[in-house]
């Protein structure tokens, strides 16, 4: 008896395919690192800063601009927690001490120190802090809107901790809230990030349009993100916060990018 086979529609053979991808794709999108897992963050270009007439647009922000991130590369999945700066440092100058909370009160130069004795671990120089606009392009995940999922701050409390909630206690554990659309936790709230680049309010009026690295000198490192103890207005994506390199407070932490060469 013959047997007839239906030959697969060109539909299907498509959505076959895709699926594939989809799977590979995912499984390549996250790396662990000394302990430390990435997000894979593809090249691309977006829209930086705010434009947007309202009140609570900070100096800082404007204007919004079109910048390239001409390079991938990985970005810390949460903040740097507790624990891993424990190995790496052998101390913890947290506030309030758990494993999985963000590690609190490092200033911008214990950021540095801490990538160094890292990168010494690693045999290379690969891991540093994202620049201003890595950190912008990474929080946003795609989106235009005041926040990685939209303008309306009703929607904030399912993505940050932050002041208005009521938790002013310490930070959070990482990863309690959802992800923005790249797998990034905590992109807004918990702690305050700091990022590479020297703080300058007029720097947005003339910066390069790919891969800018911030103004060559300056007296303030720029931190990103709000905190738990911010209103949500503090924790859009565009705002920019700045700090003397020595500062430590409750609020502040790090996250870390991985560059691939």
């Amino acid at each position: 008896m013959k047997t007839e086979h239906t030959p697969l529609s060109p539909v299907f053979i498509v959505f076959f395919m895709i699926l594939l991808y989809t799977q590979s794709a995912s499984a390549l999108d996250s790396k662990n690192f000394a302990g430390i897992k990435f997000i894979f963050i593809q090249s691309g270009c977006f829209q930086m800063g705010n434009d947007k007439p309202a009140t609570d647009r900070t100096v800082g922000e404007k204007p919004s601009h079109r910048v390239c991130v001409e390079k991938p590369f990985y970005m810390g999945e949460t903040e740097v927690t507790q624990k891993q700066w424990q190995d790496v440092m052998g101390n913890n100058p947290s506030k309030s001490k758990v494993e999985d909370k963000p590690v609190d009160r490092v200033s911008w130069n214990d950021t540095q120190e801490f990538i160094q004795k890292l990168n010494a671990k690693d045999n290379g120089k690969y891991f540093r802090l994202p620049t201003e606009a890595e950190w912008e392009y990474a929080a946003r995940a795609g989106s235009d809107d005041d926040y990685c999922y939209g303008d309306n701050p009703k929607s904030l409390a399912d993505y940050a901790w932050f002041g208005n909630l009521g938790y002013k206690g310490t930070p959070h554990e990482v990863a309690q809230k959802k992800p923005n659309e790249w797998g990034l936790y905590d992109m807004h709230g918990n702690v305050w990030e700091w990022v590479q680049d020297w703080y300058d309010g007029t720097y947005y009026s003339n910066s390069p349009a790919n891969n800018p690295q911030g103004p060559d000198t300056g007296k303030y490192r720029v931190n990103r993100g709000g905190s738990y103890i911010g209103k949500a207005t503090n924790l859009r994506s565009a705002v920019r916060f700045s700090a003397l390199p020595v500062t430590r407070t409750h609020d502040l932490g790090f996250r870390l990018v991985r560059q691939l060469d």
